[in-house]
């Protein structure tokens, strides 16, 4: 008995064939799948789809300027973009196993919604120049919000310095007590260097701000397309002024990854101060409990984990720059597929900074100074510089006034007692030159008010710098338990 034939499927026939791939035309067979696995880049560069869609709106203006597209063309593109870009920030975005990154995803996207004239998109430019300026648009994003976070942190700094005005606590040199600081002049250090850091981030934002959009492959555009006039809409300071250069251009990442760098270790020697403040040896600060953790085995611990990871991605951030220059040493000019391998390090280590910053601000105003005992660290020997100074001011030369002090401490140290504890007797035994009034250097009060050259310890000083720092970047939250 015959069998009934089935009915043929319906197959709904596509509104636009997908953006040819690279080998078509050129090549006699498709690229071997595990070369396409291994070359992908979709992954990583989807991070960039709202710059490539900016992009190419600015350079889809541009050649209707140029007569490149009609007007009804342009704006059928634009929609095209538009709905695109609606797709990705709704997530509805569908990558699909032919997209090889994030430039040939969003134009086979724009190519089935507004069919083969989303072909032209690509007029004039080549992926090369594309993914530059792609990757010029998203670091000059990326930089604003790390300088955004950064002035987070300086705020909660100054914060923790306004509210921590009258607690000392010991200066250290190689770790060891050294003399008697204000804690606000501790935290206004940490201050001074981010502050630095926003320097040098402020720098390379505009270093990278330069157009390379239009510069072809390497030899740069064949149509009469108003670069100057695409830069301008897309926020570009410029534009570059050698295409060889343009498409090769890393520069401008390894410059972030450098001021990411130094920033990171910025946080990580405030972290580090924290783990050591925290410790029961220290005890100068208490954790929040909200930033510590305890132990899986040992119920009393209370552990830094915060401070300590923010000094272990630090080890990150350092990694991502040694991986583009080390990229970047050997390539000969001009665009090189090793510079896919820009992304991964880049953005991680900015993700790294970026959680560090954030972390960091809102552990900060909810440390709690033990006051107490980060005053009795800070007297003692460390006076001794005191009671050199009194010398110097007797008329001693200072390394004869340095030597007498260093007999001093040798006697306290070999009596187990402190300087404050000296008497006008016990002075001097070791120089006729220190009398009773030496007992009024041997105070920290005196210590500290005596630090007044600009960038010192003293009190006035610091309120003075502080009230500097508040005027141009605002008043920190309240720090502390006490203040909520």
């Amino acid at each position: 008995m015959p069998r009934t034939p089935r009915p043929k499927k319906a197959v709904a026939k596509p509104r636009a064939a997908a953006p040819a791939k690279a080998w078509a035309g050129r090549f006699r067979e498709p690229t071997d799948p595990a070369v396409e696995a291994f070359s992908t880049s979709i992954a990583t560069d989807l991070a960039m789809a709202r710059h490539d869609i900016r992009g190419s709106v600015a350079h889809v203006r541009g050649l209707r300027r140029a007569g490149l597209l009609t007007a009804k063309e342009a704006a059928a593109i634009e929609r095209g973009l538009g709905r695109v870009l609606r797709e990705i920030e709704t997530n509805r975005f569908e990558v699909r196993p032919q997209d090889e990154d994030v430039h040939m995803a969003v134009e086979r996207r724009l190519t089935e919604i507004v069919g083969p004239v989303g072909g032209k998109v690509h007029t004039g430019r080549s992926r090369n120049d594309q993914v530059a300026t792609d990757l010029r648009l998203w670091l000059r994003d990326e930089i604003d919000a790390t300088v955004s976070d950064l002035h987070d942190l300086v705020r909660a700094l100054l914060g923790r310095a306004r509210s921590d005005l009258g607690v000392v606590l010991p200066g250290y040199t190689h770790l060891q007590r050294a003399q008697p600081v204000l804690l606000s002049h501790h935290w206004l250090a940490h201050v001074e260097m981010l502050l630095r850091d926003a320097d040098r981030l402020a720098d390379a934002r505009r270093r990278a701000n330069v157009m390379p959009l239009g510069s072809g492959a390497l030899a740069g555009a064949g149509f009469p397309i108003d670069r100057e006039r695409v830069a301008r809409d897309l926020g570009f300071d410029g534009v570059s002024r050698n295409s060889l250069d343009a498409v090769s251009d890393r520069d401008f990442v390894a410059e972030f990854l450098a001021a990411a760098s130094i920033l990171a270790m910025h946080l990580s020697r405030l972290g580090e101060e924290i783990v050591l403040w925290s410790s029961q040896e220290f005890g100068f600060v208490v954790l929040p409990d909200a930033f510590a953790t305890g132990s899986s085995m040992m119920p009393q611990k209370k552990n830094p984990d915060v401070a300590e990871l923010v000094r272990g991605k630090t080890g990150r951030v350092y990694g991502a720059l040694v991986s583009i220059l080390t990229t970047l040493k050997g390539l000969p000019l001009a665009y090189n597929r090793d510079l896919q391998e820009d992304k991964p390090p880049l953005f991680d280590a900015a993700r790294q900074v970026r959680a560090s910053l954030q972390v960091l601000a809102r552990m900060m105003p909810r440390l709690e100074p033990a006051a107490a005992t980060m005053r009795a660290a800070a007297g003692g020997l460390s006076l001794a510089t005191e009671l050199a100074d009194f010398l110097v001011e007797r008329g001693l030369p200072f390394r004869q006034a340095h030597e007498v002090v260093g007999r001093v401490v040798r006697e306290c140290v070999d009596r187990g007692r402190d300087l404050e504890s000296m008497t006008v007797a016990d002075l001097a035994s070791f120089s006729p030159l220190l009398d009773h009034r030496a007992l009024a250097h041997l105070t920290i009060e005196s210590a500290l008010a005596r630090r007044s050259s600009t960038g010192g310890t003293s009190r006035a000083g610091v309120e003075r710098r502080l009230r500097e720092l508040e005027a141009a970047h605002g008043r920190g939250r309240a720090a502390g338990r006490r203040r909520r």
